[in-house]
């Protein structure tokens, strides 16, 4: 009997190769090629036309040329259940994805692949958080959760019976959405924002490692560590008053955005003009959702994060605004003493605490339920479990999280969505507690602002390390008040900018603490802001696209210094002619080169390979591994001065210029064995190379048939063009989008760009759509309100049935 095509998808799912496939049903790889394409084809949603639906409505669903939907309807309900239909026409299996990672439901559908984020989000808490959170509510956010979650639903029976393929090849449907799915996915993402334990935990392993305070300070060095976002004498200076914190119930920054205003003083237009090009992991389908939204009360386009009702990035007829990440810390570790004395119980204030346990059962595919016990101390979850190896074997350590306090960023949001002015924009944001981000925003009446959101726990000892869990010193009774909090209005300068830099000078009267890892970004964004008089849309394009290195400016000449000192002891050792002429043509590269990270460019190729090498010798000094591996992508500012000099004597296995001589040579052969032996092609478009890949891309031969691109790609993980992190040719994380308001626009618009596209459906025309765009910093437009609907590429109503 063959094989229904169920069964194809099923084994395809189940890590089955294209070839095994083929020579088992006898097909020819056209042949499979052309199945798949048909199985793709009879799942895309409807876009044209009516649809009847169980609702409120009726709901107009306009879309462009590149997919993008407009939704209309008469009322929030009407809207709020048409936006949730239409997410879920375009991204239904991502958003289930998400659910089931905020949920911890991951393994249920990937077997044992998904359970080390199940065990994540079940230590966490992050579905227990998600119901307490959902509980406090204003009556109207639920309601218009509850008008999505049932857009949603009707979305999923519409296609019953052509889900999108990875359902078929998980061999799974989707179980109904619900307000504390949402929950749970914003939840997630908090975490992602601003759990990143690694931040305290590897300080942490250097302080016991190091055993030397000027080692560990150098060690927490960030590059270009005193370019602040807001600027001296734009506070007070002394502190005021503190915000009571409520009782506990029980290595550097990666990644980052960009954003930018300026004032109708410095826009040809003469209106303010802001950017925002927020950095997270790419893929085939991204976790921002673009549309427009016009009905009741809202009249706003920009982005969604999948799964959340709200623009968070965006504009209305009125205000636009756009984030960065603040890199401030909403978390701390507490390293827990026990005794085996008082089993089962941490020390507090000189008493013995019985623990808290939860057991967590966590479902896997083809295998047993996984159970996993959670203990609590008074501080959180203990975390050993979720820390970075290295640091995994120091005793209990627990967590304490503000996403875990009671947030609401939804509401926030949705004021923020239909604020009528700048100061109506910075007041929706007032109860905003996670994750602490950096909006600019600017208004048609010519104002411009910039304003930290999220709740600070005010640390009279900050340190990046662990703190003792048993003093009470270190709990959190107080936090920054809203109206302390970093923020510049309509500036004398002309311009608000962060790139999670420093939050604010040294002499703020608050703590911040402040984990920033580079202000490179942030240093050239002022530079560009200061070197003319005037923008328009066309200068901010080309801001973002930005591709000059500070990094690579402030290094070469210490580099070059240190690499000919470097050759000249290799020419004295002698060695392989052709070697040693490999060594020098890097050498000459960089010399050659403007530091710009330019896709032709071979000085940036070998710069940056050469520096992910250099900060991993400069590890292995200190550490072995694999701690040493852990830590050489945190230690960029280190790295960065010790190209000069190394006058705390951080080197003592082998001299600096050994270590670096050594760092040339792994460079040579890194580059060699990526690009081929002949120098003339080691070019960043070589190494640097961006593939949009889908989450099931590991299964199998899926990544064939679902990942998108592996092209050469521009900047790197320190320009504004940012398409990396450390080590910077893994060009995994960047601006997958990119967005710019004219605030003299008529009608009102942004600019835009997405570097896959608005669809989540491997069959659809807009999946990854917009990636040559991207690439060639392309934008599109997108009209806010309802002038959008004109001349539509499709249009389908939501109708009503009786």
């Amino acid at each position: 009997m063959s094989p229904t095509s169920a069964d194809l998808l099923r084994h395809l799912g189940a890590g089955a190769s294209i070839t095994s496939m083929c020579e088992q049903i006898g097909w020819t790889r056209q042949q499979f090629d052309d199945w798949w394409r048909t199985e793709l084809a009879a799942r895309q949603p409807q876009v044209d036309g009516t649809i009847r639906v169980s609702g409120p409505g009726p709901v107009e669903i306009a879309r462009d040329r590149w997919g993008i939907p407009h939704v209309s309807a008469s009322s929030d309900d009407a809207l709020f259940f048409g936006f949730g239909f239409v997410m879920a026409q375009d991204r239904l299996w991502q958003m289930d994805y998400l659910r089931r990672r905020a949920h911890g439901r991951l393994a249920e559908i990937l077997g044992p692949d998904g359970l080390s984020l199940d065990v994540v989000a079940r230590t966490v808490g992050i579905p227990r958080i998600a119901r307490e959170h959902v509980a406090r509510l204003p009556r109207e956010t639920l309601r218009l959760l509850e008008q999505f979650s049932d857009g949603v639903n009707a979305g999923i029976a519409h296609r019953r019976d052509r889900l999108p393929i990875e359902f078929a090849l998980l061999d799974y449907a989707p179980e109904p959405w619900s307000p504390l799915d949402s929950m749970a996915i914003l939840g997630e993402f908090r975490w992602y924002l601003t759990g990143r334990l690694f931040v305290i935990a590897l300080p942490e392993l250097a302080k016991r490692t190091l055993q030397d305070e000027t080692l560990y300070r150098a060690f927490l060095m960030a590059e270009a560590g005193d370019e602040p976002i807001v600027p001296p004498g734009s506070y007070a200076a002394a502190r005021r008053t503190v915000e009571p914190f409520a009782a506990s119930a029980g290595g550097s920054e990666q990644g980052g955005s960009n954003n930018w205003a300026v004032t109708g003083a410095r826009s040809v237009t003469g209106s303010p003009l802001l950017a925002s090009d927020p950095h997270i992991a790419f893929g085939t389908t991204g976790c921002w959702y673009e549309a427009g939204l016009s009905g009741g009360s809202f009249d706003v386009a920009g982005m969604a994060y999948v799964g959340v009702p709200a623009i968070v990035i965006g504009r209305n007829p009125r205000v636009a605004w756009g984030i960065t990440n603040n890199i401030c810390s909403q978390r701390d570790l507490y390293q827990e003493r026990t005794d085996a004395g008082h089993p089962g119980c941490f020390l507090y204030d000189g008493a013995w605490e019985p623990a808290r346990e939860i057991v967590e059962e966590i479902r896997v595919k083809g295998g047993e339920t996984v159970r996993r016990v959670v203990r609590f101390s008074r501080n959180g979850p203990i975390v050993d479990e979720l820390l970075p190896e290295p640091a995994r074997h120091t005793g209990p350590v627990a967590m304490r999280w503000m996403g875990a306090e009671p947030c609401d960023e939804l509401t926030s949001a949705l004021r923020a969505n239909r604020a009528a002015t700048a100061a109506e924009f910075r007041e929706a944001l007032r109860e905003w507690r996670c994750p602490t981000w950096s909006f600019v925003f600017a208004d048609v009446d010519g104002h411009v602002g910039y304003q930290c959101v999220g709740r600070i726990p005010i640390r009279e000892n900050w340190d990046r390390g662990y703190r003792p869990g048993w003093d009470p010193a270190h709990q959190w009774r107080a936090c920054i008040p809203y109206d302390e909090m970093p923020a510049v209005f309509d500036p004398a300068s002309g311009w608000v900018r962060s790139a999670n830099n420093l939050t604010a000078p040294r002499d703020y009267p608050y703590p911040l603490s402040n984990t920033s890892s580079s202000g490179h970004r942030a240093l050239r964004i002022r530079q560009m802001l200061q070197a003319q008089a005037r923008f328009d849309v066309e200068d901010f394009q080309r801001m973002q696209l930005d591709t000059l290195s500070l990094r690579a400016v402030e290094a070469r000449g210490p580099l070059l210094a240190l690499l000919d000192a470097a050759l000249a002891a290799s020419d004295q050792a002698g060695g392989d002619p052709a070697a040693t002429a490999r060594l020098r043509w890097a050498a000459d590269a960089l010399r050659a080169w403007d530091c710009r990270m330019e896709p032709d460019a071979a000085g940036a190729a070998v710069f940056e390979v050469f520096f992910a090498r250099w900060s991993h010798a400069v590890a292995g000094e200190r550490f072995t591994e694999p701690a040493a591996t852990a830590v050489a992508g945190a230690i960029g500012g280190l790295a960065l001065s010790l190209l000069a000099a190394d006058p705390g004597g951080w080197f003592t296995r082998r001299s600096r210029v050994a270590a670096a001589l050594d760092a040339l040579r792994d460079t040579v052969e890194t580059l060699v064995a990526r690009c081929g032996p002949d120098p003339s092609a080691w070019t960043w478009g070589c190494v640097h190379r961006l593939t949009l890949r889908h989450v099931l891309s590991d299964r199998g031969d899926l990544g064939l048939l679902l990942d998108r691109g592996g092209v050469p790609v521009r900047g790197s993980g320190v320009t504004v063009c940012n398409t990396g992190y450390d080590p910077n040719y893994m060009a995994s994380i960047g601006a997958n989008y990119r967005m710019i308001a004219d605030l003299a626009s008529t009608p009102p618009a942004l600019w835009a760009i997405d570097a896959a596209g608005v669809s989540g459906d491997p069959g659809s025309p807009h999946y990854c759509d917009q990636l040559p765009e991207w690439l060639e910093g392309r934008y599109h437009q997108l009209t806010v309100g309802r002038d959008a609907r004109r001349e539509p590429a499709s249009r389908v109503v939501l109708e009503v049935s009786a």
